[in-house]
This record gives C-alpha cells, sequence and structure tokens, in this order.
C-alpha cells in the first residue's frame, strides 16, 4: 500500500513547547522510575507496557504530563498481575507497593527519587489488551509503551466512560501525528465517529486514517 500524506497539517502539543532543557528536568523523573521499573519487571520475565499522558509528552519533547501508568500482563499460571507485580518488588530497596482493597487498585512508588514517583499498576486486558506482545507495544526512549493504536484504543474507551478532556487531548495528538502507523482494524469505528464529532479537529486523521483503508 502506497504511503499516504496528510491533507493537514499534524498537530503541535497542545500547550507551548518548552526548552530542551526543560524537558529534560521534567521528564527525566519519570523516565527514570519507567526504566527501573522495567529492568524489574524484565527480570522477573513480567510483561507489560507503560501508558498515560506520559506517552504523547514523550513523542512531542512536552513536559506537561504527570500521568502514568504501567500495564501488566497475567502469569501463565493465571496468577493475577497484582499478584505478580507484588512479588516482583518483595525485598526490593527501591520499590514499595501500595494496594487498596477498598478500591482494588494498586500503586507503585519509587523511592529513589524525593518525592517518590507513584505507578499505578493496571490489568492487561481491563486496560489495553489483554497479551501485550510486539504488535501491541512499541519502545520509546527504550521503555515499553503501548503502541499507537493500543494507546488510541485505550484512551479512546477510556474517554467514552469518563468524556475526559485530557484523554481527548491526548487521543487527538497521537490521532494528527500518527495516523498513518495506526492498525484501524485496533480502533473501534462508532467510538471514534462519535469521538470525531465533538473533537474536531481530530475529524481530519480520522477521515485520512478511513481512507487508507478504504472507508
Amino acid at each position: 500500500m502506497a504511503h499516504l500524506k496528510p491533507s493537514f497539517p499534524p498537530l503541535q502539543p497542545s500547550t507551548p513547547s518548552h526548552p530542551s532543557a526543560l524537558f529534560d528536568m521534567e521528564c527525566h523523573r519519570l523516565v527514570q522510575a519507567a526504566t527501573a521499573l522495567s529492568l524489574l519487571f524484565q527480570g522477573q520475565g513480567i510483561r507489560h507496557a507503560f501508558y498515560g499522558s506520559i506517552f504523547p509528552a514523550l513523542l512531542a519533547k512536552n513536559p506537561a504530563s504527570d500521568e502514568i501508568f504501567c500495564i501488566v500482563e497475567g502469569g501463565q499460571s493465571q496468577a493475577h498481575p497484582f499478584r505478580r507485580v507484588r512479588d516482583a518488588i518483595a525485598g526490593s530497596e527501591d520499590f514499595t507497593v501500595t494496594h487498596s482493597t477498598w478500591t482494588n487498585r494498586l500503586h507503585v512508588s519509587y523511592r529513589r527519587l524525593i518525592p517518590a514517583i507513584d505507578i499505578e499498576i493496571l490489568p492487561a486486558g481491563e486496560t489495553g489488551p489483554r497479551v501485550l506482545d510486539n504488535p501491541a507495544v512499541m519502545k520509546v526512549m527504550g521503555i515499553p509503551f503501548l503502541s499507537y493504536s493500543e494507546f488510541i484504543r485505550a484512551k479512546l474507551k477510556s474517554w467514552m466512560i469518563r468524556g475526559s478532556e485530557r484523554d481527548a487531548l491526548d487521543i487527538t495528538f497521537v490521532l494528527a501525528n500518527y495516523w498513518d502507523r495506526i492498525d484501524m482494524n485496533r480502533i473501534p469505528d462508532q467510538d471514534m465517529n462519535v469521538f470525531a464529532s465533538r473533537n474536531p479537529t481530530a475529524a481530519p486523521a480520522w477521515g485520512a486514517l478511513r481512507k487508507k483503508y478504504g472507508m
């Protein structure tokens, strides 16, 4: 299939551009925490991918983000992702785990930095795909993240439930700038039509993606 050029300009970051030094200063802490957690999980054979507004922030070199999650697969023995994370972090000097049984949420804190960096753990399948294999994951700065397609799919699901402006901005930025790398088969067509109708800046990229797939 021939590579299609968009008939519209890609979106710029939703907030003003910042000098590289400021980007490095603001994002370095999140990247450092994610790298450390990823290395720990890799050592335990736990497949995972990071997710959240940190993804478009890194793509845009825009420091205006404090949202980061880590999606974790369950084990072959059907061990719950939360159990796998608790077992992996047991005895770690750099990480602590907080599990709220009332809300059934699990948070990991990276204590090597002050203040500590908090990363919420999300079970694969509830957020993102159930299997975090190569098509679903991509590397940014050496860290595994959900791919463009899976990021938009997960954010769109969240937006359909909560209608968050942050989710809308994230979807629009990734769609507008990387539409030609997105697998449309992973995007719920009806939900994205609703999204594009309520977020007109996303409509040109969505239209270009549909045209690419002959729709």
